[in-house]
Parts: structure tokens; C-alpha cells; sequence
């Protein structure tokens, strides 16, 4: 096994949760509020059924090939080459949206704090500081989100809580007005970062109490759906009908909080909740990456390959996208096929193939030991 560590089923599902919202909690309210308008609150509760899918497909499969993460049970399932060939595509997926992820990260903090800093020198800096978490292997990284979850947790109530006094209720209303059509389109976008949750089967493996796995999987889709119901709320409570006309609506409502002239300007707090819920987000992407890359190569030691694998990302998070807008274009658009194709169609359809072959080859066992 090239991973020693050991996590607990609630480290896993606290690795999960900001591996989903970090970026959600930025880029969704604005591209769901497109399409869903006064209903954009209902979107994340309709797109979870995604995240309860993907778990459940991850435990399965995990159930079935105990001890082996998505890129070495594709062989078992498919066989040598074509197994190869799919774990292939699931590696490159993830090097192209770690790339994504980071980009993302590059341009919020560009465009909202460090104005004349390079892009590349952010997002090189990133990537160097999550290299090293990802060198400390699944513990560190367990460890990593047990500190820092609680901490996002409180500051997202914070930030809900001193936006109250600009909050306007009848924002909401008339509520499903266009039926639930509006909701369902607003959904499709936050379902691709609930396919996230197929990260899972890269960590499955390594937790120690298994038979709690879906239930914290379970807990994490939850927490996530939760918070970005919570999270699009407030944004059209304060917003409005011009939530969409915002790239970073939850920044932009944060500069409205105004209590006695005392506390203002909070927007330094959405930056620190963001950097540390992104840095886990890439952290585990990374880990991913580059266990599965070792796995694929049957190498005996993912730590050779952090830091060369650093660069790859950083040339993907370079070469993705020209631009802001080209980036809110591809993940409002084309990016949802891409991503559900991968994270949701294809481990749907590795599962129903092993599932297949395990009842093929039952009834040869029971004439053998007949």
C-alpha cells in the first residue's frame, strides 16, 4: 500500500466539506440566481441528490474492492487496458480541475486584494504551500481539516449573523412563481461541484472505523447542502433581483455590514475563510492526483511526484482559461457535461459493469463448491 496514514470516517467527511463549498461559496449564488432568480435558495437542496448519489456509488465500489481507490479497481472492473484507459481520463480530470481550482483562487485574490501581484506568483505560492501537506500524506491533511472546519463553520454564521440587519425578506417572494423549472436550472451548476464527493474513493481506503463511511459521506453532503442553502439566502436577502449581476455576491453583500460604525469592512474575514477552505480544497484534490498518478504508474511511493505534479497544475491553472470571465463562462456552461459525465456517469457505470461481474461469476463458485 503506498499510503501508511490512517483517518477517521468524520476527518473524511470534514476533508469533504470544504473541498465543496470553498469555491461554491463564491461563484454559485451568482450563476444559480441566472437562472433560479427568488428561488436560488432552492438549487443546492435539489443539486445534494447528486452528492447522495456519488456517495453512495463510492461506497459500493469500495465495498466491493476493499482496499483500492477509484484508479485500481477501474483495472479489476474493466480489465488491464481498458482500465488503464478510464483511470487515464479520471487523472487527467483531475489535473485539469485542480488547474480550475486554482485559477479561481489566482483571480479572487487578484482581482479583490493584492491588485498589482502577479498571478502566477499567487497561484505558484499556493500550490508550493499545499505540496508539502500533500508530502505529509491523508493524516496530515485529516488533521489539517479537523483544525480548520470548525473555524470556517463559526465564520460563515458570523458572516450570516451581521448580515441580518440588511436582509429584506420579501427578496424571496413570489416564491416558485415559474414553477419548479427555475430551481432545476439553477441546480445543474451546483451539482457539479456536489459530483465532488467522488474524491471519497481515493480516501475510503484509508479509514480506520469503515463501517462509518457513507454515514459521515452522508453527514458531509448534508453540511454542504445546508450551507449553500444558508449562504444563497443571504446573498438575495441582501441583494436581490441583482444577486446575478455580482461575480462574488457573498463578497459583495459583506461589504454592507455596518454595525455602529465600529465593525465594517469585513471583507479581509471572506478572505481568510476562503484561503483556508481553498487551500484544503486543492490540498485534497492534490492528494488525488497524485496518489492516483502513483497507482496508475505502480509506483511504490507517491512523494517523488508532489512536487513535479505542482508544476503541472500550475501550468493547467495558467493555460485553462484567458480570463475572469472566461472562467464564470466555463463553469456556468460547458463545464457542467464535463463534470457530470466524469464524476457522476462514469462511476455509475463502473459500478453497474462490477456489480454485473460479480453476478456472472457467483454462480461458477457455487457449482465448484457443489
Amino acid at each position: 500500500m503506498i499510503e501508511k496514514g490512517k483517518i477517521s470516517a468524520a476527518q473524511m467527511g470534514m476533508m469533504m466539506y470544504p473541498t465543496i463549498i470553498a469555491t461554491a461559496i463564491l461563484l454559485v449564488p451568482a450563476i444559480t440566481a441566472r437562472h433560479a432568480k427568488q428561488d436560488m435558495w432552492l438549487s443546492p437542496l435539489l443539486a445534494s441528490l447528486i452528492g447522495f448519489l456519488i456517495v453512495h456509488i463510492a461506497v459500493q465500489l469500495h465495498q466491493l474492492y476493499p482496499g483500492k481507490t477509484l484508479i485500481e479497481y477501474s483495472e479489476d472492473i474493466l480489465g488491464k487496458f481498458l482500465g488503464k484507459a478510464v483511470g487515464l481520463i479520471f487523472l487527467l480530470f483531475y489535473l485539469h480541475i485542480t488547474g480550475i481550482i486554482i485559477r479561481e483562487y489566482g483571480e479572487f485574490v487578484v482581482g479583490n486584494f493584492l491588485f498589482h501581484t502577479p498571478l502566477i506568483f499567487i497561484m505558484g505560492s499556493m500550490i508550493l504551500v499545499c505540496s508539502f501537506a500533500v508530502r505529509g500524506g491523508v493524516e496530515v491533511i485529516g488533521r489539517l481539516a479537523e483544525l480548520s472546519v470548525p473555524v470556517v463553520i463559526i465564520m460563515i454564521l458570523i458572516i450570516i449573523i451581521l448580515l441580518i440587519p440588511d436582509m429584506e425578506v420579501t427578496n424571496m417572494f413570489p416564491i416558485m412563481e415559474k414553477g419548479i423549472m427555475p430551481s432545476l436550472m439553477g441546480a445543474m451548476v451546483p451539482q457539479g461541484w456536489f459530483s465532488e464527493f467522488l474524491l471519497i474513493a481515493f480516501l475510503l481506503p484509508y479509514v480506520a472505523d469503515q463501517n462509518k463511511g457513507k454515514k459521515w459521506g452522508m453527514i458531509s453532503v448534508v453540511a454542504v447542502m445546508l450551507t449553500l442553502s444558508f449562504i444563497n439566502i443571504a446573498a438575495l436577502f441582501v441583494l436581490g433581483g441583482i444577486t446575478d449581476r455580482f461575480v462574488y455576491p457573498v463578497a459583495s453583500a459583506v461589504r454592507y455590514i455596518s454595525i455602529a460604525d465600529f465593525l465594517e469592512h469585513l471583507e479581509a474575514m471572506v478572505a481568510t475563510l476562503w484561503v483556508a477552505g481553498v487551500f484544503l480544497k486543492i490540498a485534497v484534490f492534490y492528494y488525488a492526483l497524485v496518489l492516483g498518478t502513483a497507482q496508475w504508474l505502480n509506483l511504490s511511493d507517491y512523494r517523488p511526484i508532489v512536487f513535479p505534479m505542482g508544476f503541472f497544475i500550475l501550468l493547467f491553472a495558467v493555460w485553462s482559461v484567458p480570463n475572469l470571465m472566461e472562467l464564470t463562462r466555463f463553469l456556468g456552461g460547458s463545464s457542467l457535461f464535463y463534470r457530470f459525465s466524469i464524476q457522476t456517469g462514469l462511476p455509475l457505470l463502473l459500478l453497474l459493469i462490477a456489480k454485473w461481474r460479480k453476478r456472472t461469476n457467483n454462480p461458477n463458485q457455487v457449482k465448484c463448491q457443489g
